[in-house]
């Protein structure tokens, strides 16, 4: 039997301007982004509707917008179109929408603890000491290699394993710069540094996850109605009782996209639909597994396109 899964986009995907359209449109995404201004007691929306580029990139304000859209698209598209899904997955901060949609954590919990988690991460490493850098058409052994080699008493590991071939590493600035310059010696030329204000997945973000697991552990967590495939061990999961410490894990761990999506193929998944803004992961599939079908949402358009 065919299977779909829901996806949800992570940082690095939101715009200005996302959401503004359905929520003119759909009382449900309205109610949804008044919501969230409710809940962190400031305007979100107008933040996500007509913020600057500058400020949608600030991490603590850049993962409640992102989330926020998410689950504006994902209640839109309950609402107006047939589509359901059988398994849920997220890239990092998309991990919190796909619990969001398994019922596993209400939204307001969610949109308060991405920004408590937004705010945990970029304060964990001063501005400037650490960074992110994706490294092309390297594999996973050997990159791990690579890393072991410019550590040098520093930190530098994988953080994203995003597709074949495309491997997204993290620490500090001294080990990564050691790590793309290794890597460029070793005949991999397509290493570059990430516009990234913090080096996300990585040891260096211990103090968050710390933080965080006192955040988490003061939210209820209900019955999850569909499984989660959760960046940490890239295999489904419906019990509630390990939500928590999935997502403290999440932080400091790679987030094993490409074998999240390999998962979800091999329990029958042929369709993924990515909700919410952009459409990074949609890539990311297409290379990660030719035969499925890849489709996204994330304004009126997508919505009327995918009504059945």
């Amino acid at each position: 039997m065919f299977k779909t899964a829901f996806i949800f986009p992570g940082q690095g995907s939101q715009y200005s301007g996302m959401g503004k359209d359905l929520a003119e449109t759909f009382a449900v995404a309205r109610h949804l982004f008044e919501e969230a201004d409710d809940a962190l007691g400031f305007k979100l929306s107008a933040l996500c509707f007509s913020g600057s580029d500058d400020d949608l990139k600030l991490t603590a304000n850049t993962q409640p917008a992102i989330l926020t859209t998410s689950i504006a698209v994902l209640k839109v598209a309950q609402q107006e179109t047939g589509l359901k899904a059988d398994y849920l997955a997220g890239h990092s901060l998309g991990e919190y929408s796909a619990l969001v949609c398994s019922g596993a954590i209400s939204f307001a919990d969610a949109v308060r603890t991405v920004r408590a988690r937004g705010t945990y991460m970029q304060e964990a490493v001063p501005v400037g000491t650490g960074t992110m850098a994706a490294i092309l058409g390297v594999e996973r052994d050997l990159l791990e290699d690579i890393c072991r080699e410019a550590t040098e008493g520093d930190v530098v590991s994988s953080a994203n394993y995003n597709s074949p071939g495309q491997i997204v590493i993290a620490g500090s600035v001294s080990a990564v710069s050691r790590a793309i310059e290794i890597a460029k010696s070793r005949g991999f030329r397509k290493a570059m540094l990430l516009p990234v204000s913090a080096p996300f997945h990585c040891a260096l973000m211990k103090p968050a996850a710390e933080k965080l697991a006192t955040v988490l552990d003061s939210i209820y967590y209900s019955d999850m109605i569909l499984p989660v495939v959760s960046n940490v061990e890239a295999t489904a999961y419906c019990d509630k009782g390990r939500v928590r410490d999935l997502l403290v894990s999440q932080v400091c761990a790679p987030v094993l996209w490409e074998q999240s999506v390999v998962a979800m193929a091999a329990l029958g998944v042929t369709k993924f639909i990515e909700l919410g803004p952009g459409k990074v992961l949609s890539g990311l599939v297409k290379r990660i597994s030719k035969e499925v079908e890849v489709g996204s949402i994330e304004d009126c358009a997508g919505i009327k396109a995918a009504a059945i």
